[in-house]
């Protein structure tokens, strides 16, 4: 006979699983009250993912995540992380996906799983009016652009514009690559169309900005959507994600959340 304490630890995971399927099968999910599923994000990034004043979680991810769990009637858990350490902290077992605008590019698909597409991609370069800067190499030669540390814009800018001598800086936040443009540390900045317009070009510091030039597609490097990930071979939360954005598209949730958070932009990073 199995001891009680190994009995509890396996009820443990058979009730996890199936309230996770809750999100899949709704049937399922009065039985599940107190389940949770654990998001991992990173609140840095308005309109996506940012904090309010008194701390509360808000933006476009965080909604559509609350809008997942309240579908299966499993509560939701935010789990805080830089964006660079969401990718170690799902494989850690901290949280059970990552939500945060991330974009399916091949480097993360070999060690992860995604779900389908959440909404499109679209990557641009901020710079000052009149700098006459284009999204290119021969353009930012000698420059200094700002990137967020683990982003696919990040890696985009190192694979093509390094090499050219374009000078890149990662940081932990895009606030902080924002703050470094208006004091002239930075020259521009590789980041999400939407996440630009909205949380910094609309706003007093940003007057002086905008979105320097067409938009930058790269399908190898920055994928063309934002995603959830989960763990490589998580195939019961994978499902369950799938059929619950599947609802959330078909009954309009998620198409009012993007008007609501980004209009006519979208983007994934």
């Amino acid at each position: 006979m199995m001891p009680p304490s190994f009995r509890a630890r396996r009820l443990s995971r058979i009730t996890a699983a199936l309230c996770v399927m809750a999100v899949a099968l709704p049937a399922m999910s009065g039985a599940c009250a107190a389940a949770t599923l654990r998001f991992g994000t990173d609140p840095t990034y308005p309109p996506y993912e940012y904090k309010l004043p008194d701390g509360r979680l808000a933006g476009l991810d965080i909604d559509i995540g609350n809008a997942i769990c309240a579908a299966a009637s499993v509560k939701c858990v935010w789990v805080q992380s830089s964006f660079d350490g969401l990718i170690p902290g799902l494989q850690a077992r901290k949280f059970d996906a990552i939500n945060a605008s991330m974009a399916p590019t091949a480097a993360r698909r070999a060690v992860m799983d995604f779900t389908q597409s959440v909404y499109p991609a679209d990557i641009r370069l901020v710079a000052a009016r009149g700098s006459h800067l284009a999204p290119n190499a021969a353009s930012l030669t000698g420059k200094h652009v700002g990137v967020l540390q683990g982003s696919t814009q990040s890696s985009f800018v190192k694979a093509n514009w390094e090499t050219h001598g374009v000078l890149v800086r990662e940081y932990q936040d895009q606030d902080s690559i924002y703050a470094d443009l208006v004091n002239g540390r930075l020259d521009a900045t590789v980041v999400l169309g939407s996440a630009a317009r909205l949380g910094f070009l609309s706003k007093p510091e940003g007057a002086r900005f905008e979105l320097a030039g067409p938009r930058i597609d790269d399908p190898s490097i920055l994928g063309a959507s934002s995603v959830i990930g989960v763990r490589k071979g998580d195939a019961k939360t994978l499902q369950a994600l799938d059929a619950a954005l599947a609802r959330l598209k078909q009954d309009g949730t998620i198409a009012r959340l993007e008007k609501q958070y980004l209009g006519d932009g979208q983007a994934a990073k």
